[in-house]
């Protein structure tokens, strides 16, 4: 089964500083039906306007992947790490057991990302954080960003506590790219910059795909674009 979800049927918050739009459930937007895809429970689509950002606030026992799609991101925490990450990187921060953070757009342009929270595979972890550069040249395939698969631990992969990867892969127009799941295994995937088919399905950029009951995927890009797919049990 392909499920579009439409981008403008995703839920959405404005703070002026900040134009959110969320995937399923968070904060003030509540959908029982989208209350997230196996341990994937959060995937925001956020706007952050220059010189501001999330200050100083505690998350515990989550996995939290940020794709930065433009600009950058400047993280800092209470253990001390900071880093900035900048377009087609991704970071990791591991809550674990607990951990406060702040999260500013430091450049002089707004900075978009995607925001994808994934349930850890127990509680209790130490807490953490990591981020990693990956090549911008168009592959036509997936990369493994961040993963907690035994096939991704050889491979340049930021780790993440759970059997699941956030992928990347960068086409061109009219290129295709295909995904195999494995057994029991579902997908989220967003395109952030053109429209593209999946299995035949149409679907904006920024549009949300659930991928259910697919032995394989192929994506046609119709444009220029990245494709952010999550692979979960």
């Amino acid at each position: 089964m392909i499920d579009v979800r439409h981008f403008d049927s995703l839920g959405s918050a404005q703070f002026g500083w900040l134009n959110a739009h969320h995937h399923f459930s968070f904060g003030q937007y509540h959908d029982p039906k989208r209350m997230g895809l196996g341990p994937l429970r959060v995937w925001n689509d956020d706007t952050i306007k220059p010189k501001t950002g999330f200050d100083p606030h505690p998350h515990k026992d989550m996995e939290i992947i940020t794709y930065v799609r433009k600009g950058a991101i400047t993280h800092k925490d209470r253990l001390g790490n900071e880093g900035r990450t900048v377009a087609g990187d991704v970071q990791v921060m591991h809550a674990g057991t607990g951990i406060v953070h702040a999260e500013y757009n430091l450049e002089d342009e707004e900075t978009q990302i995607f925001q994808i929270w994934i349930h850890p595979d127990r509680t209790g972890h130490e807490p953490g954080w990591g981020s990693r550069s990956f090549p911008e040249t168009s592959s036509g395939s997936f990369t493994a960003l961040a993963s907690g698969r035994a096939e991704d631990k050889a491979g340049n992969a930021l780790p993440i506590h759970q059997d699941a990867a956030v992928l990347g892969a960068k086409l061109k127009t009219g290129k295709e790219v295909t995904y195999s799941f494995g057994a029991g295994r579902q997908g989220y995937l967003v395109s952030t910059d053109a429209p593209v088919e999946v299995n035949g399905a149409f679907a904006e950029a920024r549009d949300g795909v659930v991928i259910s009951g697919e032995d394989k995927i192929t994506i046609l890009a119709l444009g220029d674009t990245d494709i952010v797919m999550v692979d979960v049990t």
